[in-house]
């Protein structure tokens, strides 16, 4: 029997998804649960796992192609019979059991399937958009197969489409590279990679277009684009006079988010100078703690303790203006989200529950949510739901900024760089470790009396620690 598998929805009502790479080609055995694609939504890079046991048929979208949500993806050939933990989970989404739903779901590692987008191509049902984010992969049938170069053969109704030869085997390298190098012309199985592991990285993608000379030129006639004179790099630096990149992706989605925060909100910021030289000492002792071995503490950890402290006292800092429902919304709990800057762009991922945390759960919290955002794997979940945010711009050097507003938060908190500074330090000038808080909130939300101590009370605790005992 051939079945269909349709692009799910990952989360959060995202229509569209980047297909990145496929780990099976047409007339690969697969196994239930066993990895299959990998996507990118406008948030993240997930993973895809197979809803059924069977043999791949065709697959109908070349790596580096949109797909809207509810489109075929690839189909199956199984068994007359389905397999029974396939029927099961996938009739546990169809038929709404939350138990059995959730059951399945604690099996995976990231819910990224959406099994009632498998159908069968024999049904005459109307195409169905899902709306249910899946069971996931499990651990010990996802594992990737050697990827292989193969020819892929397009469905019998679609000729047109036959014989397209995809490269599963790709070289290593994030998607906002894959598409410079698919505008500019270069082939990536071509360049050598001088990031981390061989990944491959813009500056690899132009220089071997100077080099070899594949550059693309715009002409300002507006009729498409002209090769560049094979002449050495120096000369097609000086041909090359534009690169457009399509807005896609993380960088479509954070445009997005970030115009409608600028012209929704009434933004106010604030800023707090404040020694902490206290606060360095104090983290300086903590990685002398055994239990703090292995565990990165930083600026950033202590900032984000303070703020856990400080939204307790003034809990409009943690709240959302509902427009739709004309109410505000007060949290009892805080997301706190952190952002991150990534090869794929801007993301804001956020830890769940940070009151609960202590100082080192909250730094080990960090840890895992830094090195999954660099990886590219941090989960849709972990992108939404946030309710209070702080970026990090003094790892750039900066010592004050005006964040904007996280979409839906009432505020976001800027740490500066920490600097030696000429400071008044009892009654004398002395060197002493300096920085500036940030602070931006909504105004309709949080008035400058309630913004004002929030920010005092994040630098009373960051300049010495032990004022968290007293706000706490």
């Amino acid at each position: 029997m051939q079945v269909q598998f349709r692009l799910p929805d990952l989360g959060e009502g995202l229509t569209e998804s980047e297909i990145v790479s496929w780990h099976v080609a047409v007339g690969d055995p697969v196994k239930l649960n066993q990895v299959i694609a990998e996507v990118e939504t406008a948030k993240a890079v997930v993973e895809l796992p197979s809803p059924y046991t069977g043999t791949v048929s065709a697959i109908m979208h070349e790596p580096g192609t949109v797909v809207e949500v509810g489109e075929v993806i690839i189909e199956f050939d199984v068994a007359a019979e389905p397999d029974s933990d396939s029927a099961g989970v996938a009739g546990s989404v169809r038929d709404g059991d939350p138990a059995r739903y959730a059951d399945a779901r604690s099996r995976s590692r990231a819910p990224i399937s959406d099994s009632a987008s498998a159908e069968p191509v024999s049904e005459a049902e109307p195409k169905r958009v899902p709306t249910l984010v899946g069971y996931g992969a499990d651990p010990e049938t996802s594992a990737r197969p050697v990827r292989r170069a193969r020819t892929l053969s397009a469905p019998a109704q679609e000729p047109k489409k036959a014989d397209v030869h995809v490269q599963v085997d790709r070289p290593r390298s994030t998607p906002p590279v894959r598409k410079l190098a698919r505008d500019m012309g270069v082939g990536l199985e071509e360049v050598a990679g001088t990031g981390e592991r061989g990944l491959i990285t813009r500056a690899d993608v132009l220089t071997f277009a100077g080099d070899h000379a594949v550059a693309r030129e715009h002409t300002d006639s507006g009729e498409g684009t002209v090769a560049a004179p094979a002449s050495g790099r120096a000369e097609a630096q000086e041909t090359v006079r534009e690169v457009r990149t399509p807005i896609k992706g993380v960088q479509k989605f954070m445009a997005k988010a970030m115009v409608e925060s600028a012209f929704t909100a009434p933004h106010v910021s604030e800023f707090l100078t404040i020694d902490v030289t206290a606060g360095m000492d104090f983290l300086q002792k903590l990685r002398s703690q055994k239990e703090f071995a292995g565990i990165k503490v930083t600026p950033l950890t202590l900032a984000a303790k303070a703020v856990t402290l400080a939204v307790a006292r003034y809990p409009a800092l943690n709240s959302h203006w509902d427009e739709k429902a004309q109410e505000v919304v007060t949290f009892k709990y805080l997301n706190l989200g952190i952002a991150a800057a990534t090869p794929r762009g801007l993301v804001v991922p956020n830890i769940k529950d940070t009151q609960a945390l202590g100082l080192r759960g909250l730094a080990q919290a960090l840890g895992q949510l830094a090195e999954t955002a660099r990886a590219g794997k941090t989960p849709p979940a972990d992108l939404a739901g946030g309710t209070f945010s702080i970026t990090n711009i003094g790892v750039f050097g900066i010592d004050a900024g005006t964040p904007l507003l996280n979409t839906g938060e009432a505020g976001i908190l800027a740490l500066g760089a920490v600097r030696r500074t000429p400071w008044e330090y009892q009654g004398q000038v002395a060197l002493r470790q300096v920085m500036t808080l940030s602070l931006s909130f909504d105004h309709r939300l949080v008035d400058g009396a309630q913004g004002s101590r929030f920010l005092a009370d994040v630098g009373a605790i960051m300049a010495d620690p032990a004022m968290a005992l007293v706000l706490s």
